[in-house]
C-alpha cells in the first residue's frame, strides 16, 4: 500500500451525535438547535460525488485523489464530507446521481466534464427529493469542476425552488476553492438565502474533514440558521 493510500485511509469513521466531540469541538446538532430556538430544524444535505474507482486497492494517483477509504469502503471527496455533515447535523442526505453514469476513467471524466460545460449541457438526475418543501436548510455538495459546478448541479439547481429556504454550500476542490459556484447558485436561486461562508475543502486535505467541518459548523452554521426568520 503506497503512503499516498495510508494517508488517505482512515481506521474509523466517528458518527457524531448531538453534545458529542471532534478534535475538542463541541457540536450543536438539529435537536441542539431545536432546544436553543423553540423551533424544530428540518436539515436535508444534497450532494453530487465522483469517485473514480470503488477498489480500495492499487490505486492510481487520480483514483486516490477523488476518493477516501473509511473501513475498507471507498467514499467520493464529497461524499464523505456530505456524510459527516449529515451525521453532525441529524439531517436528511440525498444524493445527486445522472440517468446515465459517468465514466470512472479520469481522462474521459475530465473530458466528458469539460464537454458538457462547453455545451452548457443539462445531465438527467435519477430520482427525486421527497418532499422538498418539508426541508428549510439545505446543504447543497459537490466537487469542483473546471472552476464550475458539474453541470449536473445546474440541472437540479433548476429542477427545484428552493425559495424562502437556506441553502449552505460546500465543496471538495484541487486548489479553486468555491470558485464563482456560490454566486452561481444565488442566481439560479434568487429566492433563498445562499450562505456564503460554505466549506470547501483541497483534496489533499481530506484527512481533515472531520475536524473541519465539526469547527465549521460550531462557528458558522448555528449562528447563520439561527438569524433566520
Amino acid at each position: 500500500m503506497s503512503n499516498q493510500i495510508v494517508r488517505r485511509t482512515f481506521l474509523k469513521y466517528c458518527v457524531l451525535m448531538t453534545g458529542s466531540v471532534v478534535s475538542g469541538t463541541y457540536l450543536l446538532s438539529s435537536a441542539s438547535y431545536a432546544a436553543q430556538s423553540g423551533k424544530p430544524l428540518r436539515i436535508l444535505v444534497v450532494y453530487f460525488s465522483m469517485p473514480e474507482t470503488d477498489n480500495p486497492h492499487n490505486m492510481s494517483r487520480e483514483e486516490e485523489n477523488s476518493t477516501v477509504v473509511i473501513n475498507g469502503k471507498v467514499l467520493g471527496n464529497t461524499q464523505y464530507v456530505a456524510q459527516l455533515i449529515q451525521e453532525m447535523t441529524g439531517g436528511d442526505i440525498f444524493r445527486i446521481l445522472p440517468q446515465k453514469p459517468y465514466p470512472t476513467a479520469h481522462r474521459t471524466l475530465v473530458d466528458l466534464a469539460k464537454e458538457e460545460q462547453d455545451q452548457d449541457a443539462r445531465p438527467a438526475i435519477q430520482g427525486k427529493i421527497e418532499s422538498p418543501e418539508a426541508y428549510d436548510t439545505i446543504f447543497i455538495g459537490y466537487p469542483n469542476w473546471w472552476g464550475d459546478m458539474p453541470m449536473i448541479l445546474y440541472t437540479f439547481l433548476e429542477q427545484y425552488d428552493f425559495s424562502g429556504k437556506t441553502i449552505i454550500p460546500f465543496c471538495t476542490h484541487g486548489g479553486s476553492g468555491f470558485s464563482r459556484t456560490i454566486r452561481t447558485m444565488q442566481d439560479k436561486q434568487p429566492g433563498a438565502t445562499v450562505i456564503r461562508n460554505g466549506y470547501s475543502l483541497s483534496r489533499s486535505r481530506m484527512e481533515r474533514a472531520p475536524s473541519g467541518v465539526a469547527e465549521w459548523l460550531k462557528a458558522n452554521w448555528t449562528e447563520k440558521i439561527r438569524k433566520k426568520p
